[in-house]
Formats: C-alpha cells, sequence, structure tokens
C-alpha cells in the first residue's frame, strides 16, 4: 500500500475536535491566599437579584486566572452540575478553583443544597485533579466561607 492511500487509510472517519485557549489581554495574575482576598473578585455577585454560581480558577501558585459563570438562576436556586463546573476549569488548565455563588435575601448561612453542592464538587475535583479550595457564599452583607465554617467537608 503506497504512503498516499495508507494515510487516507488512517484517518478517522469523524470529525476532529481542536481545543484552543484564548485569554483576555494581558493582567498581571492576582494571589489568593485568604477568603477576604476573593471577595472583592466576587463584589459583582453582591448586588444581583438572582442567584449566580461562579468559579475562580486558580494556577499553582493560587493566583486568579479567569473566572467562569457557571449558572443563572432565580431567586432562590441556581442549577449546579459538576460537568459544568469543570468544563471550564479543565479548558482552562486550572491547578484549583474557588467556586461562589450569591444569596440574594441577605442570608449568609448555607443551605442543605449548598453543603451537598461542595461534598460533590470536592469529590468530582479529587478525582480530577482540580481541587475546590473554598465555597464561598456572598451576600450584600458579606461573604460565608465554607472552607473556613465548615472544614469537616474537606477531609476524607
Amino acid at each position: 500500500m503506497s504512503t498516499r492511500l495508507l494515510k487516507k487509510h488512517l484517518q478517522y472517519k469523524i470529525p476532529q475536535i481542536r481545543l484552543a485557549l484564548i485569554r483576555e489581554p494581558d493582567t498581571e495574575p492576582i494571589p489568593i491566599q485568604t477568603p477576604e482576598d476573593v471577595e472583592h473578585f466576587l463584589e459583582p455577585l453582591k448586588h444581583y437579584s438572582e442567584e449566580y454560581f461562579v468559579s475562580l480558577h486558580l494556577d499553582a501558585r493560587h493566583r486568579v486566572i479567569g473566572y467562569h459563570v457557571v449558572s443563572h438562576g432565580t431567586l432562590s436556586s441556581s442549577l449546579v452540575h459538576p460537568r459544568e463546573v469543570f468544563k471550564a476549569a479543565l479548558l482552562a488548565n486550572s491547578h484549583s478553583i474557588i467556586v461562589a455563588h450569591n444569596h440574594p435575601t441577605g442570608a449568609c448561612s448555607p443551605s442543605d443544597e449548598d453543603i451537598t453542592t461542595t461534598q460533590q464538587l470536592i469529590s468530582a475535583g479529587a478525582m480530577l485533579g482540580v481541587s475546590i479550595l473554598d465555597h464561598i457564599i456572598v451576600t450584600i452583607n458579606g461573604a460565608y466561607s465554607l472552607r473556613e465554617q465548615m472544614q469537616h467537608l474537606w477531609k476524607n
């Protein structure tokens, strides 16, 4: 068989998918060391009238390299699935992520759904090699770090 025929024979019969990482114009990544450092990145969440769930993408030095709006919900809920959270994290080559969402009602304490979602994301992240550093709930009155207040969720 000639080289040309062999090359054609070995081609896949389906369209090839190619991924490209396109970054916005250069800005210096800002390191995150405490939940308070995260709060200024999440300022817009404090003012939304519906729930938003976002992820901050970090490099190996815990510097923010980007963010992703995972979902936009209603006044009291937002649909979150690990697939949607980690899709953007993997494409961005994130070392770890911090997830956050707002409570438009002003209540800082996490709901049972917030805790369950956090547990699912921690497990999925461990499997994928992209750790969840924290889950922060933001309100007009401040922020609540699940990592600080519920450390047991991160112990396996």
